[in-house]
């Protein structure tokens, strides 16, 4: 394990859940305290954030989320190359991992955040139409990928934890989005995608594409 399971904004209110349960507990009858606790496990299941690793080779890109791949198509984007890419967009339920991770390893070239709406996720207009955090990831090897964390109907709160010129290795946490919602990441053109729509991915662990 490499740190404890807990995401670091989810501290907050996971002590104080846990104090208003304690407390509730020591000053009421149990069934009164009970929600309480109910509310204390919600939280820490949402803020959960176990190990992860991959021995999956080097040109491999990992899932940035836990989810359901929900789109795998051809379409463009102009933060890559030639415009036209593959997009592989995963939807995340309230009850998976919400830690996003970096895909592959490389260096932050930019992030940039997209104001919009707050549709809901599963819907294809989002991931232009919804507020929205991408983040441009050059690799060593000179493969170019976007992430794109896409706001929700109920999640509005993106969080990215990194900048332009930062380094990343593979699997390196860098940011969440509350509560729920998708990420949308966009690879070259001739990429060998490895997932197909339906399918459950986990961040960090589970080959999205080769590139």
């Amino acid at each position: 394990m490499d740190k404890f399971p807990l995401a670091r904004p989810g501290w907050p209110y996971a002590l104080g859940s846990l104090f208003l349960a304690l407390v509730a507990g020591a000053l009421l009858p149990w069934w009164l305290a009970a929600p309480l606790w109910i509310v204390c496990a919600l939280i820490l299941n949402f803020f959960r954030d176990p190990a992860r690793s991959s021995d999956a080779p080097e040109n491999a890109v990992l899932s940035p989320a836990d989810g359901k791949v929900v789109v795998v198509q051809e379409t463009t984007h102009p933060g890559l190359p030639g415009g036209k890419c593959l997009m592989v967009s995963i939807f995340m339920n309230i009850f998976d991992v919400h830690v996003n991770r970096a895909p592959m390893a490389g260096r932050v070239m930019k992030v940039v955040h997209h104001p919009g709406g707050y549709l809901p996720a599963d819907r294809p207009q989002a991931s232009t139409a919804n507020e929205r955090v991408e983040m441009t990831l050059a690799s060593p090897s000179g493969a170019t990928i976007v992430v794109a964390q896409v706001a929700g109907l109920v999640a509005r709160r993106i969080e990215c934890w990194v900048a332009g010129g930062v380094a990343l290795a593979r699997g390196h946490r860098y940011g969440m989005i509350r509560f729920g919602s998708r990420l949308d990441l966009y690879l070259p053109l001739g990429a060998q995608v490895e997932v197909a729509p339906g399918q459950r991915v986990r961040a960090g662990q589970t080959v999205i594409a080769e590139v």
